[in-house]
């Protein structure tokens, strides 16, 4: 008997920590109230951010003609009202309205009022949509810069999941610049997700992922599960990619992208990164130009490795990709490469895609 009590550690703990005296439990309460008086202006802070992008949050539900006065629900998801000179636009993803018309798209607004879309546009290659409407008291949300987010940066995700509208729940960046993902059946050509772990389940798609500022930073797209369920692994488009899309969708009707014309290595790697004189995995190798191609007129050769396009450090063939793409066509941009062990500075106009 005494040997159990001797191998149970609870017992011992007991034994050697006895409860404390009344005027130490009174200090550790006031201890306790003191950093739940912290909390509690944290949780203020959080409440303050709902209440300000609340009413600038939309639910959307898209649906078809099944039988003839029969409407069939095909798709629901969220949404962000934002403004372009003087106009006001929702932008959601491509995949809530996708083969819905105008017209069977119901946008349901935080007071309970429920809009048409006039036009709708989508970019399939970063799966966003912008949908068009008009009405009275709309509210445009917050833009933040994308630029900005750090890794282990508090956020916000705000949807409406499994049809419950204006569900938040709270995480952090797990990650930025995910590219090369297969999310469920489709494989978007130009990524660079922000990855959280706040929750993001059905019905979030197209709802805003928020810093602690009340500004958006990205566009609630996707998750990563074997059950369709959260576990802990949300993507977002940044909003400045979401933005730059949805400006050209308004403006010209699609997404024109600039081109430069260079056929990527994709045998490239930390081993050749490191034998070519570079400290770290980086840039994107050059296979071949295309004949009168951007690349081509620059002298871009064979084996040159794209290290720096427009100011931005090149981290890898995809973001080679981002960066073009998301590039004024004409624009005149400065590229830096790694060619026979020197360190060289092109001047490349690109082209526009074809």
């Amino acid at each position: 008997m005494l040997l159990a009590l001797g191998s149970n550690p609870l017992a011992t703990t007991r034994a050697q920590d006895p409860a404390p005296p009344v005027a130490s439990r009174d200090a550790l309460y006031e201890e306790l109230a003191n950093e739940m008086a912290l909390i509690a202006r944290q949780a203020r802070l959080l409440k303050r951010v709902v209440n300000l992008i609340r009413p600038t949050i939309v639910h959307i539900e898209a649906s078809k003609r099944d039988l003839p006065n029969r409407r069939a629900l095909e798709e629901a998801g969220s949404g962000i009202i934002i403004q372009h000179k003087g106009e006001h636009y929702v932008i959601t993803n491509g995949h809530v309205i996708a083969d819905a018309t105008a017209d069977s798209i119901s946008i349901k607004l935080n007071n309970g009022r429920t809009l048409r879309p006039k036009r709708t546009w989508i970019d399939e290659a970063t799966d966003i949509a912008v949908l068009k409407v008009s009405g009275t008291g709309l509210i445009a949300s917050r833009l933040g810069n994308s630029r900005d987010v750090d890794i282990g940066d508090f956020v916000l995700a705000v949807g409406s999941p499994f049809g419950l509208s204006h569900s938040v729940t709270f995480g952090i960046v797990s990650a930025k610049g995910r590219r090369d993902l297969q999310l469920g059946s489709k494989a978007f050509k130009y990524q660079e997700f922000i990855q959280t772990d706040a929750a993001i389940n059905p019905g979030n798609s197209g709802g805003p992922l928020l810093n602690l500022k009340g500004e958006v930073i990205g566009i609630n797209t996707a998750i990563a599960s074997s059950s369709g369920g959260n576990e802990g692994i949300g993507f977002s488009v940044p909003i400045n990619m979401a933005m730059f899309v949805a400006e050209r969708l308004i403006e010209e009707g699609v997404v024109k992208r600039a081109f430069l014309g260079v056929t990527l290595d994709a045998s490239y790697s930390p081993e050749d990164a490191f034998t070519l004189g570079l400290n770290r995995f980086e840039g994107a190798r050059v296979s071949r130009t295309q004949p009168g191609s951007a690349a081509e007129l620059a002298q871009i050769r064979s084996g040159d490795v794209l290290l720096e396009f427009d100011g931005v450090r090149i981290e890898d063939d995809n973001h080679l990709i981002n960066c073009v793409g998301m590039t004024d066509i004409g624009k005149q941009v400065s590229i830096g490469i790694l060619r026979d062990g020197k360190m060289m500075t092109l001047a490349v106009k690109v082209s526009q895609r074809q």
